[in-house]
């Protein structure tokens, strides 16, 4: 049966993601840009055993809840941008179903702890899932990227300046 607009899909968190950012205002705004900053990952003990055969990874994808974004128009000005875009044209944390995801280095696993680094997040962020990065499932050569191509470069130089958070 489709969903439709009424229907309520409830996570429930499964770890939490820790981080030298506190605040928003200066956290990177994309794992690139926090190239070597160490990080976190801290599973609940129900979780821990899904971590299985994790170790083999160098990377994975972190989903997580913007818990400090406030709520979402559907149109926002982007960090990279001065022009309001699309929300769904945006990595803005502001969102209707305010999720994020970072695709971090994984250094290694211990017990319930993965230690991750190119961390984005700030600190204390709730963890919703993980999953591998594999170069063959989740690589495109040939994708286009909008009208953010033209602004990557300044990835380096542009943090969060708080205008998302609450």
């Amino acid at each position: 049966m489709p969903m439709n607009n009424a229907d309520v899909i409830n996570y429930a968190a499964l770890g939490v993601i820790h981080s030298p950012f506190t605040d928003a205002k200066g956290t990177p705004i994309q794992p690139p840009a926090a190239r070597g900053i160490a990080g976190t990952v801290e599973l609940f003990p129900e979780y821990v055993e899904g971590l299985r055969d994790l170790d083999g990874f160098s990377h994975v994808i972190l989903l997580y809840h913007f818990d400090r974004a406030r709520p979402s128009p559907l149109l926002v000005k982007p960090f990279l941008d001065e022009k309001e875009r699309g929300v769904f044209a945006t990595r803005a944390p502001s969102r209707p179903n305010p999720i994020g995801l970072s695709i971090v280095r994984l250094r290694r696993v211990e017990g319930s702890v993965l230690h991750v680094e190119d961390v984005d997040v700030l600190d204390g962020t709730p963890l919703l899932d993980i999953k591998p990065y594999v170069p063959e499932f989740d690589e495109r050569a040939s994708a286009a990227t909008g009208w953010i191509r033209s602004r990557t470069q300044h990835l380096p130089e542009v943090g969060d300046d708080g205008r998302f958070t609450l």
